[in-house]
């Protein structure tokens, strides 16, 4: 009986295997392509044919670092043509991403049909792109001639070595420069995807920077500091993998801006007006997002800065490097430092605004420590407190029973 329920097991199996090959050898998918205008609309076509009535087929597609997976029914002409047009306004595809896209039919029969998974790269194709490319980069670039091309690639080779020097991870993989020429049309390219652009541009799980310099006189600084930047950004997360948005906010951006060639004046007199004015934001209120505000924003650019390059002096690259690692553990911003530098982040804050902003310490450190004195102070009077209410009830009874 076991032996026959068996051979009717396989025989079943068999037959769904039969099934299944039978619908893929009577599917066929054609002319699979892919045109698209960035940030309005993908158009999918191709010609499904199948000698098999079909039931219903399927559009699916999905960019790399999308969770979502989009599925859209489909409508064949006579001769298997079909054609569907996604507008972005319906759901946002990641910029520069790898987008993969393939064809579900079901036959009337109830077999399934996949098809191949195709692929294109979702690029910003509204510019007329020049590109220079080695082993290491792509530097593309709409504005200038190759001169200024092979300056941003000379710009992003520094930036790399500068990199490396703090971090010990190489290039795998090229990584895509994108020049616009102004600020304006990176905030468009990267809102037509759904992000919101802040300071730093870069997209790291994509391999991809995005910057804004334009030729002209200028130029040469902008690629010094804006390149190397983003890039670090880049690196770091080739460094720390998923583990890369667990990093506090100052250390990216403070690693970032130590690895640009010209660092701005401006962030650097808002630190010391800060400093001469006792308004300096706490290093432990920028482990999460900057501020929003312009101006307390600059300030914790500023303070990142200083204070990663002040770890760096005291603790080196590989003081550096056990931090990264202690973050990327999961540990929380006071804990990481704890466990690397072995002093809390309140201290090294504290040392650094003593040791390099000759900050008054006394005066920082009261402020900084009133919250912890005011919950200990409140700690430790309500005990006392609810021991002296306890204390008289105890007097009442004893004068009661006596009288």
């Amino acid at each position: 009986m076991r032996r026959f329920l068996l051979l009717l097991l396989n025989l079943g199996l068999l037959l769904v295997s039969v099934d299944s090959v039978q619908a893929q050898s009577l599917v066929a998918v054609t002319g699979a392509h892919v045109d698209y205008m960035f940030g309005e609309q993908i158009t999918f076509s191709a010609v499904i044919t199948s000698p098999s009535p079909l039931q219903d087929s399927y559009l699916f597609f999905q960019a790399v670092g999308d969770q979502n997976t989009h599925v859209f029914p489909l409508t064949l002409a006579p001769d298997g043509a079909t054609e569907y047009v996604h507008h972005i306004q319906d759901g946002l595809v990641r910029p520069f991403s790898l987008v993969y896209y393939w064809y579900h039919v079901t036959l009337v029969s109830g077999d399934t049909f996949e098809s191949t998974h195709y692929s294109f790269q979702y690029n910003d194709n509204r510019y007329p792109w020049q590109t220079l490319k080695d082993e290491d980069l792509s530097v593309h670039w709409y504005a200038g001639d190759v001169t200024f091309g092979q300056a941003a690639v000379d710009a992003a080779h520094v930036g790399l070595q500068s990199v490396e020097t703090l971090i010990p991870v190489t290039s795998p993989e090229p990584i895509d420069i994108y020049i616009y020429t102004s600020s304006t049309d990176v905030q468009d390219t990267l809102s037509l995807g759904g992000y919101n652009w802040v300071a730093g541009v870069a997209i790291p799980d994509l391999d991809v920077v995005l910057v804004s310099v334009a030729p002209g006189e200028s130029q040469a600084i902008e690629m010094a500091r804006q390149i190397p930047h983003e890039l670090a950004h880049v690196l770091l997360y080739r460094f720390t993998g998923t583990a890369y948005n667990r990093l506090p906010a100052w250390l990216l951006e403070g690693i970032a801006l130590q690895v640009e060639q010209y660092p701005g004046l401006d962030i650097n007199q808002e630190l010391s007006s800060a400093t001469r004015n006792k308004t300096l934001l706490p290093i432990a209120d920028l482990c999460g997002s900057f501020p929003s505000g312009a101006s307390d924003a600059m300030l914790a650019y500023a303070e990142s800065d200083s204070f990663v390059g002040y770890l760096l002096a005291t603790y080196g690259t590989s003081g550096l490097q056990a931090l990264i690692q202690a973050y990327a553990d999961g540990l929380s911003c006071d804990q990481g430092t704890a466990r690397a530098l072995n002093l809390p982040l309140l201290q090294l804050d504290l040392n650094w605004q003593q040791t390099v902003l000759g900050a008054d310490i006394s005066g920082v450190a009261i402020r900084t420590l009133l919250p912890y004195l005011a919950l200990l102070a409140a700690m430790l009077i309500i005990p006392i407190w609810q021991l002296g209410i306890k204390k008289k009830k105890k007097e009442q009874l004893n004068g009661n029973k006596k009288g």
